[in-house]
């Protein structure tokens, strides 16, 4: 390898890796699915490895898949527009009252969260009744899912209108932030849901059947794919656009709740609309690089164009960044989507005690109980070495420290 402000690496037989990841662990198993991805025959160019990269299903968390003339649904994934969201809020520090719980309560009973499952009764995730706000955002997509539908009945019964405006479980948050002049933030993290899940698994193992029709080998069976020009190829697009749209969306009225809580704690009055950015992190959208128009897929990365606003979170207790994006060619204006973790799941509680992650989350709000371990600090990299390995994708704006962490 050779150094420049990636790494470049050749790929026999596929096209070439170039890794943001100077200074940041990045384990054999990432490199070993960033070089099959790097095999596909559509690859546009080359496959861009953002400093957060790490193990995922069909391809790494925290890469950019430029392709021509295909689509692989299990690049974008099943959390199908999973993105951040944050709003700057008038309020400062000092306007917060001392003990946050009432705050983090009332969030919590704003927001449907978690995940509850068995025979009898709603899931706690979900909306029993959903509120009139929530039915009438739900009828600015309600149109475009009946043509979704009507080809794939089976997307019909899904959580999705109940689902709108929720927060769900893993790594989505609803955070309360100070930035260094101790202005408050309201930021959070979620997507499609399970009406994403739901179209996301379906294509991709529609993919899968359709490799098998036509005997396709593949370095992976979860890097099948649609080619362009064939009804799936449209049908994925279509309802991929959806899910994106609804994932949007859906953080757009989870922060309309968020703020109504925090106005029901916090009698100052106060805006909420000085800055606020809304982003993908989990997508395909069509893109102009390098003069050629492309499918980009960025699973857990942000777009960073030159002049872009982005949000790329810490992990509980960790610093938190609004970035601008500085347009780097070679990295197809994409930037990282977080830390990126070094523990799966299962390793983090196995791994970290309570006591260190009671330590690790000192001054936060949040759940300290052994039901968020695999969210813990030391499940993720260190945020400020992902952030030093992408200086010429992004520059810093704001930089978030949360004082209330709310997860599912």
């Amino acid at each position: 390898m050779t150094q420049t402000t990636y790494e470049y690496q050749d790929v026999e037989g596929g096209s070439p890796i170039k890794m943001w990841t100077r200074g940041v662990p990045v384990d054999d198993k990432a490199r070993e699915q960033l070089t099959k991805a790097a095999k596909m025959p559509f690859i546009f160019k080359h496959v861009a490895a953002m400093p957060d990269v790490h193990v995922g299903i069909g391809a790494t968390v925290g890469s950019v898949i430029p392709t021509k003339g295909a689509v692989i649904p299990a690049a974008v994934g099943v959390d199908i527009g999973c993105g951040m969201m944050a709003a700057r809020t008038s309020l400062v520090a000092s306007d917060l009252p001392d003990n946050l719980g009432g705050i983090r309560s009332a969030i919590e009973a704003a927001v449907p969260h978690g995940r509850s499952s068995g025979r009898g009764g709603r899931d706690k995730g979900s909306w029993g009744d959903p509120p009139p706000a929530v039915v009438d955002a739900w009828a600015k997509l309600a149109e475009r899912f009946g043509r979704i539908v009507a080809k794939y009945p089976r997307l019909k019964n899904t959580n999705n209108l109940v689902h709108l405006g929720t927060l769900g479980t893993g790594n989505h948050f609803i955070e309360l932030c100070l930035d260094t002049e101790q202005r408050v933030w309201v930021m959070l993290h979620s997507g499609s849901r399970g009406v994403g899940n739901a179209i996301g698994t379906f294509f991709i193992e529609l993919a899968k059947q359709d490799m098998r029709k036509w005997h396709i080998n593949l370095p992976d069976q979860d890097l099948a794919y649609f080619p362009e020009g064939t009804d799936h190829f449209d049908d994925y697009v279509e309802a991929v656009e959806w899910a994106q749209d609804f994932a949007a969306l859906n953080r757009r009225v989870m922060m309309t709740h968020v703020l109504d809580a925090l106005r029901s704690q916090i009698a100052k009055p106060f805006d909420a609309e000085c800055e606020a950015v809304n982003c993908h992190h989990n997508y395909v959208t069509r893109e102009n690089h390098f003069g050629e128009n492309v499918l980009v897929t960025r699973k857990g990365a942000v777009r960073a164009a030159k002049g872009t606003m982005g949000i790329i979170p810490g992990s509980m207790g960790a610093k938190s960044f609004i970035v601008r994006g500085l347009g780097n060619a070679e990295s197809f204006d994409s930037c990282s989507h977080g830390a990126g973790r070094v523990m799966s799941r299962t390793q983090a509680k196995k791994l970290v005690t309570l006591d260190e992650h009671i330590a690790d989350t000192a001054g936060v709000e949040c759940r300290k109980d052994e039901g968020v371990i695999d969210e813990t600090p030391k499940a993720y990299k260190p945020i400020e070495a992902v952030m030093a390995a992408q200086a010429d994708l992004v520059e810093i704006v704001h930089t978030l420290k949360q004082v209330v962490c709310v997860k599912g």
